[in-house]
């Protein structure tokens, strides 16, 4: 977000390479977000404007400003692993996630809960109507070689 040439870098690429934007989603973490909000802002509508899908990565894992999540464009909220943690077993962490989750479906976001390693966590996001879910329960991450043969055995 701090350079001043992303947009144009963005287009070049999409233009180069023919790539449909839809394709493409840019993560950007709350912290990255934070700096200059207007700018911030500014640089994401641009990126949505392309087509572009934007993704705010590790929510509540630092600001977690409700405000600014109502105002950027995202389409995405991913769920920090701290979140995740101990939805299976401390009541009060798992109605966090579970309102988080409520909310960002009420601002029209799709979620996706990274860090589950166990699957009473799977079990409580599938309660919660969390629409995806990252982590190493599934399996740890992979170059892209070993993920094409783990996904197709």
């Amino acid at each position: 977000m701090r350079d001043t040439e992303l947009i144009s870098a963005v287009e070049n690429m999409l233009k180069d390479t023919r790539f449909e934007p839809s394709r493409l989603a840019r993560e950007l973490t709350e912290n990255m977000i934070m700096g200059d909000t207007e700018t911030n802002l500014d640089i994401m509508r641009t990126l949505k404007s392309m087509g572009i899908r934007l993704s705010i990565d590790d929510f509540g894992s630092g600001y977690s400003s409700l405000i600014y999540l109502r105002r950027f464009p995202a389409d995405e909220l991913k769920v920090d692993r701290s979140m995740i943690k101990g939805i299976d077993t401390d009541d009060d962490a798992g109605s966090i996630v579970d309102g988080i989750i409520k909310l960002a479906h009420s601002l029209r976001l799709k979620v996706v809960a990274e860090g589950a390693e166990k699957e009473m966590q799977i079990r409580c996001l599938r309660d919660y109507d969390c629409d995806e879910v990252q982590g190493y329960w599934y399996s740890k991450p992979l170059p892209a070689d070993e993920f094409s043969r783990w996904v197709t055995h």
